[in-house]
């Protein structure tokens, strides 16, 4: 719409010109200041278990609700919601559609982290694309969790009307 605009207004030559440079300019920038800055291991990480299902799925089932339970020592709270909220990030780059934490109002350590997936072969594709940059986010979240187990994981897809 904007290249529209600026045609109309100078013409499409000028217009063309004015995005050729743009696209150099940004070139160079890109250059100059890259999107990662560091290394990231971007290997896909070990094989994680899949779900325990015991119902029959569909590959396009969903969506699919995906919690997490976390039991947070109120006193690292807040180091807690920093951290989980860059694997907020990896969630949704593989494929959440809605990420949230949520706090429990009536216990003060449990948190709960919950995604949305569109399908259950989505959710799937996201243990694919675990990659170990990932995990490293993960174990650090996990980190907080007090507890011999893991955080409690659920699985639920969407009960639709026959």
């Amino acid at each position: 719409m904007v290249w529209g605009a600026a045609a109309e207004h100078w013409g499409t030559p000028s217009a063309l010109f004015v995005a050729a440079l743009g696209l150099i300019g940004g070139t160079f920038t890109a250059w100059r200041y890259p999107l990662l800055s560091g290394k990231l291991d971007l290997a896909p990480a070990l094989r994680r278990a899949e779900p325990l299902v015991v119902i029959e799925l569909q590959p396009e089932e969903g969506p699919v609700l995906v919690t997490l339970e976390y039991c947070i020592n109120p006193d690292q709270a807040e180091e807690f919601i920093a951290a989980i909220h860059a694997l907020r990030v990896v969630r949704l780059r593989d494929g959440a559609i809605r990420w949230g934490i949520f706090h429990d109002t009536s216990v003060p350590n449990r948190y709960l982290e919950t995604f949305i997936v569109e399908s259950w072969v989505d959710h799937l594709r996201q243990y694919e694309r675990f990659t170990v940059a990932d995990r490293e986010i993960r174990e650090r979240v996990f980190a907080f969790h007090q507890g011999k187990e893991l955080p409690v994981i659920s699985h639920m897809i969407y009960a639709h009307q026959s």
